[in-house]
This record gives C-alpha cells, sequence and structure tokens, in this order.
C-alpha cells in the first residue's frame, strides 16, 4: 500500500475528483492549504499584482494498494495540469499497514 499525497489548483479540484473516480479511487480526504513555491515573480491581475507561491491549494491525501498507484499519479497529472508553474506536486510514501475500524478488517481489503 501506498499513500500519495498531491498539492493541485483548486481550480482543477472537480477535474481531479473525476479523473479519481474514473480509475475507482473513491475515496480520499482533502484539504484547503497555503504554502509557499518556488516562484519568485509576481504576475498582475485586473491592476493588482499577486504572487503565485501563495495561491491557495487543495491537498488530497489518497491510500492505494500498489496497483493503484500509477493510475492515480496518471490520472492526477492528466487532470491538475495547466502547464504553467504552480500546478503542484505529488509525493508517495509507503504504507505499513491500514484497518477498517466497523469490521476491524486489515491489510489492503480495509481500503475497498
Amino acid at each position: 500500500m501506498k499513500k500519495i499525497e498531491a498539492i493541485i489548483r483548486k481550480s482543477k479540484f472537480e477535474d481531479v475528483k473525476k479523473a479519481l473516480h474514473n480509475v475507482e479511487v473513491n475515496f480520499f480526504s482533502y484539504w484547503d492549504v497555503t504554502g509557499v513555491g518556488n516562484e519568485k515573480q509576481g504576475h498582475v491581475y485586473r491592476g493588482i499584482s499577486y504572487s503565485t507561491a501563495e495561491i491557495q491549494r487543495r491537498f488530497l491525501s489518497i491510500v492505494v494498494n500498489d496497483d493503484f498507484v500509477q493510475p492515480t499519479i496518471d490520472s492526477i497529472i492528466e487532470s491538475g495540469a495547466t502547464e504553467k508553474v504552480g500546478d503542484g506536486k505529488i509525493f508517495v510514501l509507503p504504507v505499513e499497514e491500514a484497518y477498517r475500524i466497523r469490521t476491524g478488517e486489515k491489510g489492503g481489503t480495509s481500503l475497498n
């Protein structure tokens, strides 16, 4: 099992959510976050200067069985990309164990 953490643009969240459902990833958690990125230059929109490093993002936390890792990553990249600076990042971490609280199931079957 792996935990996939993705930081994406809030504006792409609905597209990413739909793409995840299309690859049968139907459960994940998410939070609204703000972070600091590598972008150093500001942008001007309607006469107001702002930094893309401080734009609101959405943080997704997804735990999947090993065979779902690459389809999950691919769906996030394909649906979340705008090809502009600030599209986000994806991190993959190992998960040692998972339990379903209701039944006590453990392992990969607890994710279904």
